[in-house]
C-alpha cells in the first residue's frame, strides 16, 4: 500500500517546448506527479505532431514525449499571448524552453530573465550548442549533434558509420534538463531561490561519449568501429544459431572465459592457451576467437544457445525487433505496460523507469489535442469567457 505521494505532486511547470529533447525532459516531470502545461503555437502546435502518423493517427514521437501534459495554444508574438504566457509563469514552479537560440530571450522567456524575476523559479534553457560561442546559433537536430559530438565516427560497422537509431542527442539533453530540474528544485528547497538551469545537447552527448573520448585523448586512438563487437573486449558479439536468430554474449574476464570454453564451447583447452586464455589475445586474435564461439553456437537454437550461455553464468541475450520488444516477456511478467488516453483512442505505453514502491503508479495521463486545455487554464487565470471569445477571435489562442 502506498504511503508516500508521488514525488512531483503539487509542482506546476510552464513549457515552450517542441520537438524531442524538452518534451521528453518535461514527460518525466509528469509521470511523477506535477502538472505540466505545454505552450503550443495555435498554428499546428509543437512541430513534432506531424513528424509521422504511425501511433494510429498521431506522431510516434509525440506520443512517446507527451502524455500527462494540459495543451495550451497561444500565439507568443502577439504582446496579448505573451502576457498570457508570463502569468502562467508567474505562478509556475518550473519553466523549461528550447525554442531556436535567441528566441526565448526576445521575449523575456530565457532562463536568466524570467529567474532575475521570480527567484523560487527554476528555469531550464535546453539549447543545441549553448548560448555562447561560434556554434550558438546553429541548428541543432539530432542527428547533426551525434556527428559533431562524434558518435556516429564510433558507431557502425568498419567500413560505415551510422547513427544511432534513436535520438541519442535528444534523449541525453532530456535527461540533463530533468535531472537538474530535481537538482535545482532540491536546492530551493534549501536556500529558497529556484534559479536558472542550462543544457545543451552537444553538452549531453559529449558526455555520453566519455569511453571513447578518453580512449582517444589518452591511448591515442579512439576506438574502431565494430558493428555489434566491442572494441576491447572478446568475445562480445552476436552470433548465428541453427534457427536463424542471432545470440549476443559477452566475456568480462578470463574467469568467465574458463567457464564459456569449459562448459559451451566444449574446448577447455582454450582457458590455457596463450592465444585465448587473455581479454588482450582474445581482442588480437578476434577472428579466431569469434570461429571458436560461433563454431560452438552454430548447431545450437537460440533457445539453446541461450540456455547453456545461462547455465554456464555468460551474460548472453536475444536480438529482439522492436515488435519482439513490444512483446518481450520481461515487461510483461513485471506488468510495465498501461493504456494512455489519446485523442484516437487508448494507446499501449510503458511505464517509467523509475520506480518508487512507497508511492502511487506514475500518472500516465493523457496526450493532449492541440489546445485541448486552453479554456480550462486561461479561466485559472481569471480571464473572463468575453475575453478568451475575443482573443480566439483575433488568432491569438486556438
Amino acid at each position: 500500500m502506498s504511503t508516500q505521494p508521488l514525488p512531483l505532486s503539487g509542482m506546476t511547470v510552464v513549457a515552450v517546448e517542441q520537438a524531442v529533447a524538452a518534451p521528453f525532459a518535461t514527460r518525466q516531470l509528469a509521470d511523477l506527479g506535477a502538472r505540466v502545461i505545454k505552450i503550443e503555437r495555435p498554428d499546428g502546435g509543437d512541430f513534432a505532431r506531424e513528424y509521422d502518423s504511425a501511433a494510429r493517427g498521431l506522431a510516434s514521437h509525440f506520443v512517446w514525449c507527451n502524455r500527462g501534459k494540459e495543451s495550451v495554444a497561444i500565439d507568443l508574438k502577439d504582446p496579448r499571448g505573451l502576457a498570457l504566457a508570463q502569468r502562467m509563469v508567474a505562478g509556475a514552479d518550473v519553466f523549461v524552453q528550447n525554442l531556436a537560440q535567441g528566441a526565448a530571450a526576445r521575449l523575456g522567456l530565457d532562463a536568466a530573465t524570467l529567474c532575475a524575476t521570480h527567484p523560487r523559479l527554476v528555469a531550464v534553457d535546453v539549447s543545441g550548442y549553448g548560448a555562447e560561442g561560434p556554434y550558438a546559433h546553429k541548428r541543432a537536430y539530432d542527428m547533426l549533434v551525434q556527428c559533431e559530438a562524434g558518435l556516429v565516427s564510433v558507431t557502425g560497422t568498419p567500413d560505415r558509420p551510422v547513427k544511432s537509431g534513436i535520438p541519442a542527442a535528444d534523449i541525453a539533453a532530456g535527461m540533463y534538463a530533468f535531472s537538474g530540474v530535481l537538482a535545482a528544485l532540491v536546492r530551493r528547497g534549501t536556500t529558497g531561490r529556484g534559479g536558472p538551469v542550462e543544457v545543451s545537447l552537444l553538452d549531453s552527448l559529449a558526455e555520453w561519449m566519455g569511453h571513447p573520448l578518453h580512449h582517444g585523448m589518452h591511448g591515442g586512438t579512439a576506438p574502431a568501429r565494430t558493428g555489434l563487437a566491442h572494441a576491447v573486449i572478446a568475445p562480445y558479439d552476436a552470433y548465428p544459431t541453427a534457427d536463424g536468430s542471432l545470440v549476443l554474449l559477452s566475456v568480462q574476464n578470463d574467469r568467465e572465459w574458463r567457464r564459456l570454453a569449459e562448459r559451451v564451447l566444449g574446448r577447455p583447452e582454450l582457458a590455457e592457451d596463450p592465444d585465448f586464455a587473455t581479454n588482450a589475445a582474445r581482442v588480437a586474435g578476434r577472428a579466431a576467437t569469434d570461429a571458436a564461439v560461433a563454431a560452438a553456437l552454430a548447431p545450437l537454437t537460440a533457445a539453446e544457445a541461450l540456455a547453456a550461455l545461462d547455465a554456464a553464468g555468460i551474460a548472453c541475450a536475444r536480438l529482439n525487433s522492436v515488435a519482439e520488444l513490444a512483446e518481450h516477456p520481461q515487461l510483461t511478467a513485471r506488468d510495465r505496460w498501461r493504456p494512455v488516453e489519446s485523442p484516437v483512442g487508448p494507446l499501449r505505453a510503458l511505464l517509467p523507469p523509475i520506480v518508487f514502491p512507497d508511492a502511487p503508479e506514475p500518472r500516465m495521463g493523457r496526450i493532449p489535442a492541440l489546445g485541448q486545455d486552453t479554456d480550462d487554464v486561461l479561466g485559472e487565470l481569471g480571464l473572463p469567457e468575453s475575453e478568451v471569445k475575443e482573443l480566439r477571435g483575433a488568432g491569438v489562442i486556438a
